[in-house]
């Protein structure tokens, strides 16, 4: 049944949010705080974001039970989940998003009960309030997708790899959980949960969960997580897929004309596994298998448990983009293991995995090769900081999504100024001393939430007990609540750079392109080149630099897309053919939006941009359309 809210929820959620914004601006500048007690009052654990009160009434197991429909778009199915009341509450509050509630049960006897779905709130969807008594532990959900759930991506056979079968798959980051599952949609609130999922028979089904590696013949799976997870970290994937292992607890998922080109870029994931793992302790999760989507993947990976969901713009052919999986991987300590509590603390999920992503590529790779990374890292922090002002509130590391899409916080600050604030820790106590400290951290809150004010007590506590003074050189109001870049950010230096930057010195003197010494860059030389090149470069240079170095025939994305950049900026028409083919085909927001952007500046670019969106937009997950559609209008 659809009605109104009820008066006590309409007063809980004015009267938490309220609350919320009273204790977040009553911080002390300082923002040191006492350790959190075991069981911390409700208003630490109220999710901004979510309509959930985990303090009365918290989901502790999910089983999904569904079909999906390629025909109607839509899931359809029943969740059943398993609950604790903590505190004798009389409602159970969940997060919803488009879902249709058929009927609600409760325990196993299956006794209906009249819920009530609340008006929508933008961003946030509709709370879905049912009640309960003291002793319900099951509630029994029937319900269906709509065929606009902005998790579900839903690709026609011509949209694939292979183009002869449709493909589902989901992305649930920041809050979209709730518009296939209806869930208490929160980081802060972790559970296990299992699934039966119904597909069709020519098709296989995995999830962010314990997965099969090969169809059957009844198009039914099943599915089981035994570790306590948050409900982004939900997913499912359904397409013609297959499966080859690459190491003893590694594999990878692809369609099958995909798969060969997979299986060779990622060769070396049971090495990285065994790198993470001397890092920082042991892989909590069994096994580390990867997923190559459809290219309108709007991320460049996703961290899901068990299935890093991937790009197929990273099969460079070369293995040179590899430290995205890095990245993902190094999730399943940083995010997936100690995960932020809400998404005004997101740095805490993203600077720790591009630290540690880092230390893995330096292990594999060497020094030369991390420094690289942290070097185009500090060129991409900068031009965050410039884009969105130095003085915007963005650009600090804990935010303040109130009223906001948490989507918002996704950028370089929470990536760059993360690491490089990490980075300076490191150097302060020196890397033995700060990985004994992560590692601990990891261990001691394994499977729990943190947010930052609980971080930097326990870092205080920990790390800097001994020497206080060090501490509070860290300057630490400037990195964490202040914008802009902090005045003690540690400096980048890489030789492998040095060296780029005097060949495209050179070549803007007058020495030809043919002539530079490039035959040992790697993609991230070849990026730094290209992004140091000034804006205004005329045709005749663009198409020497074209000529030498078939930047607009490359198959690495990074260096395809930066370089579009270059041609939009300098209206290199013979790019253009490449632009549109590359804007139209591939979903990674990460790419789109600079080029659009760029485009945008100009009437020309702009009608362009127009005529190219029209075309893409039905590739594009509803994250990238999110953004694109008020930009590009």
């Amino acid at each position: 049944m659809h009605i109104p809210y009820s008066k006590k929820y309409l007063n809980l959620l004015v009267t938490g949010s309220l609350l919320f914004t009273f204790a977040c601006q009553q911080q002390p500048n300082n923002q040191e705080t006492t350790s959190q007690p075991d069981t911390p009052p409700m208003i630490s654990t109220k999710d901004i974001h979510s309509f959930a009160w985990p303090n009365e009434a918290v989901l502790k197991h999910l089983f999904l039970d569904l079909t999906v429909n390629f025909s109607s778009k839509t899931l359809t199915g029943q969740a059943i989940l398993d609950i604790e009341n903590k505190s004798q509450a009389d409602t159970l509050y969940l997060d919803t998003d488009k879902l249709t509630i058929q009927k609600v049960t409760l325990d196993k006897n299956q006794t209906p009960v009249q819920f009530s779905l609340g008006t929508v709130v933008e961003h946030l969807g509709q709370p879905l309030a049912i009640p309960i008594t003291p002793q319900t532990k099951q509630v029994t959900i029937h319900y269906s997708t709509s065929d606009q759930a902005g998790a579900l991506q839903w690709l026609s056979p011509e949209q694939t790899a292979g183009k002869k079968h449709p493909f589902l798959f989901t992305q649930s980051q920041a809050i979209l959980a709730r518009s296939w599952a209806p869930v208490q949609d929160s980081p802060g609130i972790r559970f296990t949960y299992s699934a039966r999922v119904k597909v069709p028979k020519e098709l296989l089904a995995v999830m962010s969960a314990d997965n099969p590696t090969e169809k059957n013949a009844e198009g039914v799976y099943t599915f089981k997580m035994d570790k306590p997870i948050p409900a982004y970290l939900l997913a499912l994937s359904v397409g013609d897929l297959a499966f080859e292992s690459v190491g003893p607890h590694t594999g990878v998922y692809a369609e099958p004309v995909t798969l060969p080109k997979a299986v060779n870029e990622f060769a070396d994931l049971e090495k990285m596994l065994q790198a993470a793992e001397k890092i920082y302790g042991e892989y909590a999760w069994g096994r580390y298998d990867l997923l190559v989507l459809p290219p309108s993947f709007p991320f460049g990976g996703m961290e899901n448990p068990k299935l890093t969901f991937a790009t197929p713009t990273i099969l460079a052919g070369d293995r040179s983009l590899t430290s995205l999986v890095a990245h993902e991987l190094a999730h399943s300590w940083s995010g997936n293991l100690v995960t932020n509590q809400t998404w005004n603390d997101f740095w805490l999920n993203e600077g720790f995995t591009v630290y540690f992503e880092r230390r893995i590529m330096e292990e594999l790779y060497g020094k030369s090769y991390a420094d690289m990374l942290a070097a185009l890292g500090y060129q991409d922090l900068v031009q965050t900081v410039e884009e969105f002002g130095k003085d915007s509130p963005d650009t600090q590391l804990k935010l303040n999504l109130t009223g906001r899409n948490p989507d918002d916080g996704v950028s370089d600050i929470a990536y760059e100024k993360g690491f490089f604030f990490l980075r300076l820790l490191e150097n302060t106590v020196g890397r033995e001393k700060w990985d004994t400290f992560v590692k601990n951290y990891f261990q001691t809150y394994a499977f729990q939430s943190m947010n930052t004010e609980r971080f930097l007590d326990y870092l205080k506590k920990e790390l800097f007990s001994e020497n206080p003074e060090a501490f509070e050189k860290l300057n630490i109001q400037e990195w964490i609540y202040s914008p802009g870049l902090p005045s003690n950010i540690p400096q980048v230096t890489s030789e492998r750079f040095a060296a780029v930057e005097e060949a495209a010195k050179k070549w803007q003197s007058g020495t030809a392109a043919t002539q530079l010494q490039t035959k040992e860059w790697s993609s991230h030389e070849w990026l730094r080149f290209i992004r140091i090149l000034p804006e205004s470069l005329s045709t005749a240079q663009m198409a020497e630099l074209d000529k030498a170095f078939h930047f607009t025939q490359s198959g690495n994305s990074e260096i395809l897309a930066a370089w579009l950049l270059k041609a939009v900026q300098a209206k290199y028409s013979p790019a253009y053919p490449a632009l549109e083919n590359f804007l139209v085909n591939v979903g990674r927001r990460k790419f789109l939006t600079p080029l659009y952007q760029a485009l945008l500046k100009t009437p020309e670019g702009k009608e362009r941009a127009k005529a190219i969106y029209a075309k893409a937009r039905p590739n594009y997950h509803f994250v990238a359309t999110n953004t694109l559609d008020t930009m590009v209008k």
